[in-house]
């Protein structure tokens, strides 16, 4: 299904974060979780959109549609995105850990009863509460009338989805597009080519699971579609990742059969192309399920049409 110059859903970046866990033997044992995000240099011949850490290039020949000889160049980068609903300080973090207790959103603090208890008035008990999200260094035993909010909670599965989602890794498009400035111009109104890499890392589906007090959440992503931004203005949408072109096969200097700007550019220049992949990450587990979305952005793609050239006798 290919459909024309209709608005594609927003991308939203995130970050994706691996955590690790730090484990101390003083009086109380205590876990910090840390996050962090790799960063990758972006690759030459590509571009890739503000606040990205990754770009990648994919460079190839594959000659120009009307004209057989020219290609592209690609990049990638991620975005998507989606809210927790445990956070501190804007940075998502477990509402429960094995060692820390439940998180409190109230007041960013985790709660757990203190073992052995010491003495306490009736009706009252001792928590071990670890504050500013974790934070081994802001850690104390307080004596409290009732178990704090989100004490006692049972898993998410919405969390463990997510959870699941960080193992897994969904790679923002290659792009590819033909004609390629590089080896020569297009030309005003000649249909243009558009593909990415294929495969389940770019497209999809991708599965993984979580386990937690005995709860299981299982997830498949998979690349609902992918918009194609011509530079110009115009939009194409596209249900897979297109077909490579080919200087020398059947179609040569025709249309895309899945996945193409068929009218061409209405005037000359250099267009920059960009591509967004959408996922849709189904999740289930606990009698519940849903979905997360997703989004990934290529780097840019440089596109040079020249005007038609009529010669009359």
């Amino acid at each position: 299904m290919l459909t024309w110059g209709g608005r594609g859903v927003p991308a939203r970046p995130t970050r994706a974060g691996t955590p690790r866990r730090l484990l101390l033997a003083a009086g109380l044992a205590l876990l910090l979780t840390l996050t962090g995000s790799p960063v990758h240099a972006a690759g030459a011949g590509g571009e890739c959109p503000p606040g990205q850490n990754d770009c990648n290039v994919w460079d190839d020949d594959p000659g120009t549609p009307g004209d057989p000889g020219g290609g592209d160049t690609g990049g990638g980068g991620s975005g998507g995105g989606g809210t927790a609903k445990c956070q501190w300080n804007g940075r998502a973090i477990p509402c429960y850990d094995d060692l820390l207790g439940w998180f409190n959103n109230g007041d960013g603090c985790y709660y757990k009863l203190a073992e052995p208890q010491p003495e306490a008035p009736d009706g009252k008990q001792w928590y071990v509460r670890t504050c500013n999200g974790g934070d081994l260094g802001d850690q104390s035993v307080v004596l409290l009338d009732a178990a704090p909010p989100g004490y006692g909670a049972p898993p998410d599965p919405e969390e463990l989805a997510r959870r699941a989602l960080a193992s897994i890794s969904l790679l923002p498009p290659r792009i590819a597009v033909a004609p390629r400035r590089s080896k020569g111009p297009g030309l005003v109104g000649l249909p243009v080519w558009l593909w990415a890499s294929a495969g389940p890392s770019y497209f999809g589906p991708l599965t993984a699971s979580a386990s937690d007090r005995g709860l299981t959440v299982s997830i498949t992503a998979q690349v609902d579609r992918i918009v194609w931004a011509m530079g110009d203005g115009a939009e194409v949408t596209c249900t897979g990742p297109g077909t490579p072109y080919d200087a020398g096969g059947p179609r040569a200097g025709q249309t895309s059969p899945d996945c193409g700007y068929d009218q061409g550019y209405g005037r000359a220049g250099t267009y920059r192309v960009r591509a967004t992949t959408f996922w849709t990450v189904h999740w289930s587990g606990g009698g519940e399920s849903g979905d997360i979305a997703q989004s990934r952005v290529s780097g840019t793609v440089p596109v040079q049409i020249n005007e038609l050239q009529v010669v009359t006798r």
